[in-house]
C-alpha cells in the first residue's frame, strides 16, 4: 500500500484502484474532455505517482487534475473494487491545496462559513425558518446550513410546514463539507462532529452534499437527507402526520416538473428514487436523460471555475428547456445556484424550485402560476 500523505491509512486506500475503467464513463469531466488524466483513473494515477514520489505536489498536471475534478462521487457508484474517491479527492486537496497553494477565494469562503454569528444573523434577517429551544433530546432536528439559510431561506420554513414541530435549534453552525472539499478535511470533520454534538438526535438536512459529509463523518444513521426522510415518513398517503398533497398546476394543468439530483445524495449515499416518487404525487414528473449526472455546481466549483462549471451544466439545461418543464427541481443549495444562474442567463421560462418548496406548493392547493 501507498504511504505517502495520500494513501495515509486503510481508510483512504489507493491501491484498491484496479483499473478496470468502468469509472470512466461516469466521470463528467473525462466524458467533457476524453482526457485519461481526467478520468477518476487517471487522477489515482497521478495520486500514486505524488505518494511514491516521482511527482511533486505542486507539479501544475497534479494541482490542475485536484481542482478540475468535480467531487461528484460518480465514480464511487461505478467503481466495482469500492474504492473511497471522494475521501481520496479530499486527501488529495489537503496536500496540493495547503497553505499559500490554496485557491484564494476558497481560503475566503472557509473563513466565512466558521462566521457562525454572522450566519445566524443572516438567516434571521432573511427569515430563514424559526429556531425553536428546548425540544432538543434524541429526536429529529432540522439542520439550516449556512448557504441555504442565506440564499434560499424559503427552503427551511417549507419544510417547517411541512413537518409542524420540528426542532430548528438556533445554536446551529455549518457542517463543515465546504471545507472538507476544499483542502481542510481534518477541520471540516471536526465541524461535522461538533454539529452533531449540537444536534444530539437524527440531523434532517435539505443539503444533499451535506448529508454525505454527516454521514461519512457521524455514521449514516445519524444523518436524514429530506426527500430519503419524507418518502419513508409519508409511505401511507393516508397515514397519521401525513399532510394531504394536491397536484401542483399551471394554467390549469398538471405542471411538468424534471429533478437535478444531488450528486453526492445519489452516488455516496443512494437515494435516487425518493424524489422522484415524491415528485410523482404532486406533478407530471419528467425524467431528464441527464438528471443523475453533476449540474457543475460541485460545491464551490462553480465559482472557482465558472466557465466549466458552465461546460457542464449547457448539455442538461438543453435538456430541461427541449422537456417544456414548468418547474426544474433540486434537493441540494449549490444546485440551486449553478442551475438557476443558468436558467436566468438564458432567460427560460422554466423555474428552479428545492423539493421542499415545491411539496409546500402542493400543501397549498393554489396554483403556481
Amino acid at each position: 500500500m501507498s504511504g505517502g500523505p495520500i494513501g495515509v491509512s486503510e481508510r483512504v486506500p489507493l491501491d484498491a484502484c484496479i483499473a478496470c475503467g468502468f469509472c470512466l464513463p461516469a466521470c463528467p469531466t473525462y466524458v467533457l474532455t476524453l482526457d485519461e488524466r481526467s478520468s477518476p483513473r487517471g487522477r489515482i494515477a497521478l495520486m500514486r505517482a505524488v505518494d511514491e514520489g516521482r511527482l511533486d505536489p505542486m507539479d501544475p498536471a497534479v494541482r490542475e487534475q485536484s481542482s478540475f475534478c468535480l467531487g461528484c462521487r460518480a465514480c464511487e457508484a461505478a467503481c466495482p473494487a469500492g474504492v473511497p474517491y471522494g475521501q481520496l479527492l479530499e486527501r488529495w486537496r489537503d496536500v496540493t491545496w495547503e497553505g499559500r497553494h490554496a485557491p484564494p477565494l476558497a481560503v475566503g469562503l472557509r473563513f466565512g462559513v466558521r462566521r457562525t454569528r454572522a450566519i445566524r444573523l443572516a438567516g434571521r434577517v432573511r427569515r430563514a425558518a424559526p429556531t425553536r429551544t428546548g425540544t432538543r433530546g434524541d429526536g429529529l432536528h432540522l439542520m439550516l446550513g449556512c448557504v441555504e439559510r442565506v440564499l434560499y431561506p424559503g427552503v427551511s420554513r417549507a419544510v417547517a410546514r411541512l413537518l409542524p414541530g420540528i426542532d430548528v435549534p438556533g445554536d446551529q453552525g455549518c457542517c463543515g463539507a465546504l471545507h472538507a472539499h476544499n483542502g481542510a478535511s481534518e477541520e471540516g470533520a471536526e465541524m461535522a462532529r461538533e454539529l452533531g454534538r449540537r444536534l444530539p438526535g437524527t440531523i434532517l438536512t435539505t443539503a444533499g452534499g451535506c448529508a454525505a459529509h454527516l454521514a461519512d463523518v457521524l455514521g449514516r444513521e445519524r444523518v436524514r437527507e429530506l426527500s430519503d426522510y419524507l418518502a419513508e415518513a409519508w409511505a401511507d398517503p393516508g397515514g397519521p402526520g401525513v399532510p394531504e398533497l394536491g397536484k401542483v398546476r399551471v394554467g390549469g394543468r398538471v405542471a411538468r416538473v424534471g429533478l437535478q439530483d444531488s450528486c453526492q445524495a445519489r452516488n455516496a449515499l443512494g437515494i435516487v428514487a425518493q424524489p422522484r416518487e415524491l415528485l410523482a404525487r404532486v406533478a407530471d414528473y419528467v425524467e431528464l436523460p441527464s438528471s443523475g449526472v453533476c449540474c457543475g455546481g460541485a460545491g464551490t466549483y462553480s465559482m472557482l471555475r465558472p466557465d466549466d462549471a458552465r461546460r457542464i451544466a449547457d448539455p442538461k439545461l438543453d435538456e430541461a428547456e427541449a422537456a417544456d418543464l414548468d418547474f426544474l427541481v433540486v434537493v441540494n443549495p449549490v444546485c440551486q445556484r449553478q442551475v438557476g444562474d443558468g436558467v436566468r442567463r438564458r432567460r427560460a421560462s422554466m423555474r428552479v424550485l428545492h423539493l421542499a418548496e415545491l411539496l409546500a406548493m402542493a400543501m397549498g392547493g393554489a396554483p403556481a402560476r
